[in-house]
């Protein structure tokens, strides 16, 4: 093959300063400059997945700091900005120097919270789907999927008349979660005293665990997974889950029939299995704006997951609904603070998928409250009746 022009190899000296040589240093430079990023990613993916600081700061000393008020001054807990990647031993340190803590009720600071979930969400109106916040004829838009339901007749009648709840002003609300350290509490007699008491998931409650958990039941959330699970959609036995519910007397079942598409028809089937069967129980559905309004309200403050858990859920609507509210069973953490192992549910070990909620930084998040005196959380036993 022939040589290229003068004229080419003319051009080629110019454009990278003179021969093969200048191209071979460009490409190398090039490569050392690929090298160092690569580097410099790599130790960064190794900062994203390590446990926590604590390689580069003493954990227990942050922990201690965390909790910035003394055992007879309640105050507000400090979290760094990377918190929400600290393993459950940081969290238990700081728990364990809440609770020597003497917690008091700060009525200011209750009543600036409780006007913010109000400004967003409005449970007081918007909790539950009725007809008076949606009118025949309308369409019920999803809460995450873009689609929507004509309300019709049929479905109207099914809605009741006005919040269930409006004009009722609860004075001492009992929101009770599901986990493990809520066995050998003694909590049942102190929870069954309060005015209303929200549960989460068709939680057991009778026999021996009701010594710890108590009886009393005014309104209990209802994923539609879970009918589906263990009563089969109820398209065939509905006998099972009669019996299973029998033992929340009077409570208001509330199901999220307009969060996804599937849910409708498991939910509508709840509510017709009720009057079918002239149950004491009564099913009412979450209204999809409360839902979304209250998840971008937890987003701006860090709680990014794909979805709530129901006990953030009716915690929140309590807090805009009762006077004083305080929580039972609220452990996202597979041990206590003396490190004695636990299960995830008081009643089971089934953890939920991962990255569906986040519960750790939905905890700091109540930690918080608890410390400003918004709401009070039981970390431990209660004292026996």
């Amino acid at each position: 093959m022939s040589p290229p022009p003068l004229e080419a190899r003319a051009w080629r000296r110019r454009r990278y300063g003179g021969g093969g040589s200048g191209l071979g240093r460009m490409r190398a430079a090039v490569s050392l400059l690929a090298v160092l990023a690569s580097l410099l990613f790599f130790l960064y993916l190794l900062w994203l997945t390590a446990p926590g600081p604590q390689s580069s700061r003493d954990w227990r000393g942050e922990a201690k700091a965390a909790v910035n008020f003394s055992p007879k001054m309640p105050g507000r807990l400090r979290f760094s900005p990377s918190a929400n990647r600290y393993s459950e031993d940081y969290y238990l340190e700081i728990i364990t120097n809440v609770q020597n803590c003497r917690w008091q009720r700060q009525p200011e600071e209750y009543k600036k919270f409780r006007s913010k979930l109000a400004s967003c969400c409005d449970a007081t109106h918007n909790l539950v789907i009725s007809q008076n916040n949606t009118p025949l004829g309308s369409n019920m838009t999803y809460e995450t999927e873009r689609a929507s339901f004509p309300i019709e007749k049929g479905i109207f009648r099914m809605l009741p008349v006005s919040q269930p709840f409006v004009g009722r002003p609860f004075n001492q609300c009992a929101v009770v979660g599901n986990g493990g350290i809520l066995r050998n509490s003694v909590c049942g007699a102190e929870i069954d005293k309060s005015d209303f008491v929200f549960r989460c998931n068709l939680p057991p409650i009778t026999g021996n665990i009701s010594r710890d958990v108590g009886n009393k039941t005014n309104l209990v959330t209802v994923n539609p997974s879970i009918i589906g699970r263990k009563y089969g959609e109820l398209n065939v036995n509905k006998s099972a889950f009669l019996n299973s519910i029998a033992i929340y007397g009077e409570a208001f079942l509330i199901l999220p029939a307009f969060s996804f598409r599937r849910n409708t028809d498991v939910s509508f089937e709840v509510y017709h299995t009720l009057r079918g069967f002239k149950a004491k129980q009564k099913a009412l559905f979450f209204h999809p704006k409360y839902l979304k309004s209250l998840a971008q309200f937890w987003r701006t403050k860090g709680v990014n997951a794909f979805r709530l858990s129901s006990g953030l859920m009716v915690t929140s609507a309590a807090i805009e609904l009762c006077e004083n509210v305080k929580l039972y069973g609220f452990w996202p953490f597979s041990k206590t603070t003396n490190d004695t192992p636990i299960s995830h549910h008081y009643y089971d070990n089934e953890l939920p998928k991962p990255g569906f909620h986040a519960m750790p930084i939905e905890y700091r998040e109540i930690l918080q409250l608890h410390g400003k005196g918004v709401l009070k959380l039981q970390f431990s036993k209660c004292e026996a009746a």
